[in-house]
């Protein structure tokens, strides 16, 4: 394996950096930019230059895992821990055939292994008996409707649909390890009850417990595509619930400890950064700390949480969707 020629490559070990799903988690690239399976059109890496399927070699596992070790080493020798080792290339990692090798490498080191992975290889056995030794594996589902798939994820040609989902499946019912789905959500594309609806549906049916809900948060490859608003974004998490035991936001702000820190605001904005709050619980949160509704009228008035409806009941939602106007490369204009 050979580390392909041509511009300087990001670095391959980046990190550790704070991770409300993975703790303190060193990343790993694994894979040039932008080698991918999909081209999904919110990609806040930026273009596929290389959409593909074909697994292959890229860089040598032994220089991947002694890069790791070295950080680890630096980390550690400022007393900071490591909670994860994380493949979060910018591309599918699962295109690297060397992938298994380096993380048997990276097993002497002692720290957890995670995964994010848009699943669209996991028909292969191969990829499965790979991302079977991990300790944590994320599953992009975007959609569970082909048409649906084909606009948001625009895969490579050769793939198809229903062996993506079935491999899917037969991963969820054989990974030992912590096994969770990401859903971006994208204004007009997947973000209506239908969508949303058939990827639970699909979730619990391969037995996924917990999810995650995101949406686009740094400029995307083009200038149309957008997050929906946080009623939509409310909308979807209980229609995902629904189906799927726990589900969060991933939404780009991490927020604070979730647990009560006696400051109704810190709170508030912590945990509605995670999940809408029904206002019987913000009632329930500011009467235990000793506040008064001021608390909330002022974020709202501020700009930090909305008030949306659901069902009939009211909820409150961290603020997250900032519409910055793109350039069609991308870039923030």
């Amino acid at each position: 394996m050979t580390t392909p020629a041509g511009p300087a490559s990001p670095p391959h070990v980046f990190g550790p950096v704070p991770s409300r799903r993975l703790g303190r988690s060193i990343g790993i690239n694994n894979i040039p930019p932008k080698i991918c399976s999909f081209a999904c059109v919110y990609c806040q890496v930026g273009p596929t230059l290389d959409r593909d399927i074909d697994i292959r070699g890229f860089y040598e596992p032994e220089h991947l895992a002694d890069e790791v070790a070295i950080r680890v080493d630096e980390v550690r020798a400022r007393g900071e821990d490591v909670d994860y080792l994380t493949f979060v290339p910018d591309g599918e990692p699962t295109l690297d055939a060397g992938m298994g090798s380096t993380m048997r490498l990276l097993r002497r080191l002692g720290v957890p292994i995670a995964v994010i992975t848009n699943g669209s290889l996991l028909w292969r056995d191969d990829v499965r008996s790979t991302l079977a030794d991990a300790d944590w594996v994320s599953v992009k589902v975007d959609a569970a409707d082909e048409d649906v798939w084909h606009r948001i994820n625009r895969p490579d040609p050769r793939l198809d649909f229903a062996r993506v989902q079935d491999g899917i499946v037969r991963f969820a019912a054989s990974f030992t390890g912590d096994l969770v789905s990401e859903t971006m959500l994208v204004a007009g594309m997947n973000d209506d009850h239908g969508s949303v609806e058939a990827v639970g549906v699909f979730l619990h049916g391969a037995g996924f417990t917990r999810s995650y809900l995101s949406i686009p948060t740094r400029p995307t490859p083009y200038a149309a595509i957008v997050a929906p608003d946080e009623d939509k974004v409310n909308r979807a998490f209980h229609t995902l619930a629904e189906h799927v035991e726990h589900v969060e936001y991933l939404v780009g702000y991490e927020g604070d400890e979730f647990s009560s820190t006696g400051d109704p605001r810190t709170d508030l904005l912590g945990i509605t950064a995670v999940h809408p709050m029904r206002s019987s619980a913000v009632h329930d949160l500011l009467e235990r700390t000793g506040a008064g509704w001021e608390v909330v009228r002022a974020l709202i008035a501020e700009g930090s949480i909305i008030e949306t409806t659901y069902r009939g009941d009211t909820f409150y939602v961290r603020r997250f969707t900032h519409r910055r106007a793109t350039t069609s490369n991308g870039t923030a204009s």
